[in-house]
């Protein structure tokens, strides 16, 4: 008897111990969370859960500005990328079925699309962004010029996802929108039923997801967010796009709830089998799998490492991150609308950071947003002071690292201001006088600013401290008059994949007499050459030198961007 009433009571001693240790998580989430909106980095709804449990569940902000109407945690909001795990899955289900085959092609399914390519093309290939076919979001003018037109799903297919390959499929990854838009064409062939009614039957409705769906325009949404960008000036509303673009690779909206529904069903196999599962989050080019990229990562500053299963998403106005620790059973899911993404990833590792009782870094104000106000209210000499006392006074509060002066000034060259936007990178320069890329950036405003002497004097200055800076190079001899020639049969050998971290590759090819780029979920854009190894990539700012070892064979790279230098091995 009395040690039953021992174990009863060391039971519930445990269970208070837990039940205060998720209460100081929630405590230090909620704070962090508050700290974000207050500087304005973030807005949205948050949900983060451990061991089947939701920790912390809350709305910050507005879901419609023009209304005030706040955000909550049922609040719907385009979720862009992460809708491809639910395509993934799909795909899954109808191939457990014997209704598609991971190995079948292309062209099987889908017998209009073209064949010399469609027959080359597996279906395992579209899941997890090796087909070789180009990403519809990577032309140059799909935004400005298509992204605000419908299309029928067929006619889309033929005009935007039918393009020339551009590797070897299978032979690597290239994050691309039309393989999941082809996935969806796909799933309509083969179940003789609309993309947006077979998601509602086959997961929706199956998970209680009543919340979620496939994002249309015209039909009235309760509860829908507004999607909004942030500018120097303010707040606007986010530019339209039409919702049957993104279609199967980005066109549903869900709550922060109904996610974790989700997530919660993907421990069971509800919606596909542990087989399927195997698939889906089996790693592959680039540490992609199906509709996830999967890795093992750090916790924190210790040695402590986990498996992390995350996607995110990006469409006009909206942003979201769904991360899954799933051997500490944690889920955090952010969903945004007011395009704020780049703050999510340090969002997500302080919450990861908090549930493993680890220290955690809180936000800095962004200084750049703080100026930028002054800058349009009061005039550049007047930021340029406001700068220095808060430097003085306010140094721990801001963000003072160099690239926030330099977002400023180029705020404003986008602005045609471009005095202040020399004034401004002339403060930055004097704070780091030993940072090349800022001197490039000065030298980019003298130049705009028809000041050659100067520019060509700041880019000098660039190549001084970074001679690797391919861009200054290239500048500094335009300006002097030289010219630079090099055979493009030299290109031959760059090309291949050039790993910058595990989830994002640099794929090197050749067209005509070119060398083009593509990073991992961006356009391809041109390499021009400064020297036999060393290219500047203009539209992007950054410079690529290829490393060669003792026997003239290429091993790697090295691309430099804003003043960070990044080693990347060739691995293909």
């Amino acid at each position: 008897m009395k040690i039953r009433k021992f174990f009863t009571l060391l039971a519930v001693i445990l269970m208070t111990a837990s039940a205060a240790l998720a209460q100081d998580a929630a405590q230090k989430i909620d704070g962090l969370l508050k700290n974000y909106y207050d500087y304005g980095q973030f807005n949205g709804s948050v949900l983060v859960a451990e061991k089947g449990k939701v920790v912390y569940k809350k709305g910050f902000g507005m879901a419609n500005m023009e209304w005030a109407i706040p955000n909550q945690p049922d609040t719907k909001f385009r979720i862009g990328s992460v809708t491809k795990q639910f395509t993934a899955a799909l795909v899954l289900q109808l191939v457990e079925q014997g209704k598609i085959k991971l190995d079948g092609k292309l062209g099987d399914y889908l017998p209009d699309y073209r064949k010399d390519t469609g027959d080359k093309i597996t279906i395992h290939q579209l899941l997890n962004h090796t087909s070789g076919i180009p990403s519809y979001t990577g032309q140059p003018d799909f935004f400005a010029n298509v992204s605000r037109n419908p299309y029928t799903v067929a006619d889309f297919v033929k005009k935007f996802a039918s393009g020339e390959l551009e590797f070897e499929p299978g032979s690597k990854f290239a994050y691309n929108n039309s393989g999941y838009f082809l996935l969806g064409a796909i799933v309509e062939k083969v179940t003789g039923k609309s993309y947006e009614t077979v998601l509602k039957e086959r997961i929706f409705e199956l998970l209680g997801m009543t919340n979620t769906g496939y994002d249309n325009h015209a039909p009235l949404l309760q509860k829908r967010a507004s999607g909004y960008e942030k500018t120097p000036a303010g707040y606007v509303n986010a530019a339209y796009l039409d919702m049957s673009l993104p279609y199967a690779a980005g066109s549903m909206y869900s709550t922060v709830e109904d996610l974790y529904k989700w997530d919660q069903a993907l421990y069971e196999n509800k919606i596909i089998s542990a087989d399927s599962k195997k698939l889906m989050f089996t790693p592959g080019l680039s540490d992609y799998g199906y509709g996830f990229l999967i890795a093992d990562r750090p916790i924190g500053k210790t040695d402590q490492k986990t498996k992390v299963i995350q996607h995110g998403g990006g469409i006009n106005g909206f942003n979201s991150l769904l991360t899954r620790l799933v051997d500490r059973q944690q889920t955090i899911i952010l969903l945004d609308n007011v395009g704020l993404g780049r703050y999510q990833r340090n969002i997500t590792n302080s919450i990861i950071n908090i549930l493993n009782g680890q220290p955690f870094d809180a936000p800095k104000k962004s200084l750049t947003e703080t100026l930028s106000k002054t800058v349009i209210e009061k005039g550049v000499a007047a930021t340029v002071a406001e700068y220095r006392k808060l430097k003085t006074e306010n140094a721990a509060m801001y963000d003072f690292s160099e690239s926030e002066l330099n977002m400023l000034g180029y705020q404003l060259l986008g602005m045609k201001r471009i005095k202040d936007a020399i004034e401004i990178f002339k403060l930055n320069v004097e704070m780091f006088p030993k940072a090349a890329n800022l001197y490039d950036s000065l030298g980019e405003a003298y130049l705009a600013d028809n000041q050659k002497e100067l520019a060509l004097a700041n880019y000098k200055k660039t190549v001084e401290l970074d001679p690797a800076n391919a861009n200054a190079v290239q500048i500094v001899d335009r300006l002097e008059g030289k010219e630079i020639k090099v055979d493009s049969s030299v290109y031959d050998a760059y090309v291949g994949d050039y790993e910058i971290a595990p989830s994002f590759i640099l794929t090197i090819t050749k067209e005509a007499d070119k060398l083009m780029g593509q990073a991992t979920g961006q356009r391809k854009l041109e390499l021009k050459p400064v020297s036999q190894t060393q290219f500047v990539v203009p539209d992007v700012k950054a410079n690529i030198s290829f490393e060669k070892d003792s026997g003239g064979k290429v091993t790697g790279l090295t691309l430099t961007q804003n003043g960070r230098a990044m080693k990347a091995k060739k691995i293909k």
